[in-house]
């Protein structure tokens, strides 16, 4: 069986003594990055949202629940980043494992806690949820498969969806990246004969359920009427494509497998098929 490698190609079941460098290194990216994404994200977010007390809010039913793919999606990929780069340091798999799913856990969480005091929103046990599902997920085909071999993914694509109400679903592209859920599909890649242990298929090949929603304008309101009178009935998408997982792709020099690695994280563009409200109709190149 051959050995899964880490971020920057560290095999995951190296019992390399820690490198008090590179734990330095790792737990100054970690921090860094949680504090100046959170910033960030504040100011997307937050900055002009009237602040109030503390409190819960269920979201259960809103935005046709893409914002609960995202949830389980940003967990999941905060846990397997954080734990990579702590095996990379020298950090024994299993506990890298528990800390980096901790660790994205507890990101999302202080996502929840900023909600928590906004008087639009507020924290989301549904949120809270999603993202466990996400470190689940995350921590189970780590001790299971020992490897990723269901990968979520996203991808995004501009609507004309943001437009009609901009300072909720985004002003510009950075913006509506984050909140036009319109634009947004999750995915979850694997190869079917992966499980089946089939040599004679390539592991790249995947196939990728899809996720998304179309013209959702308000979180929990079907239908939506612009001010000319045009009528927006929100409605779910199912998509099934094709996909790649470029950790299976055999490279020998490990600053390659780097950079593929890291194109996990979003869908590739792929021809697909699209169920929406019953009709089923094929998409030439989506993303």
């Amino acid at each position: 069986m051959s050995i899964s490698k880490g971020i920057l190609g560290q095999p995951i079941d190296s019992t390399a003594s820690i490198s008090c460098k590179r734990k330095i290194i790792t737990t100054s990216l970690i921090g860094t990055s949680w504090i100046g994404s959170m910033s960030v994200l504040y100011g997307v977010w937050y900055k002009n949202e009237k602040q109030t007390d503390f409190h819960t809010f269920n979201d259960g039913s809103n935005w046709l629940q893409m914002d609960k793919m995202g949830h389980l999606y940003a967990s999941y990929k905060f846990g397997l980043l954080t734990s990579e780069a702590m095996i990379w340091s020298g950090i024994p798999r299993k506990k890298s494992v528990l800390l980096g799913a901790g660790i994205g856990l507890g990101y999302q969480t202080t996502l929840e806690i900023f909600d928590g005091f906004s008087s639009d929103w507020g924290f989301s046990w549904y949120d809270m949820a999603a993202n466990g599902l996400g470190a689940g997920l995350f921590i189970g085909q780590q001790f299971i498969f020992k490897e990723e071999w269901i990968i979520p993914k996203f991808s995004f694509h501009p609507t004309q969806y943001a437009a009609l109400r901009p300072a909720v679903l985004g002003n510009g592209f950075p913006q509506e990246l984050l909140k036009d859920y319109n634009g947004q599909t999750y995915w979850f890649s694997f190869n079917p004969l992966h499980f089946l242990k089939n040599n004679k298929v390539p592991k790249w090949i995947c196939l990728s359920f899809g996720y998304s929603a179309d013209a959702k304008i308000i979180g929990n309101i079907e239908i939506y009427t612009d001010l000319s009178g045009k009528t927006y009935n929100s409605s779910r998408e199912f998509l099934l494509s094709l996909d790649v997982d470029f950790n299976k792709i055999n490279v020998k020099k490990k600053w390659v497998k780097t950079i593929l690695k890291q194109l996990n994280y979003v869908k590739i563009p792929f021809p697909a098929l699209m169920l929406r409200n019953g009709k089923l109709t094929t998409i030439p190149l989506y993303f």
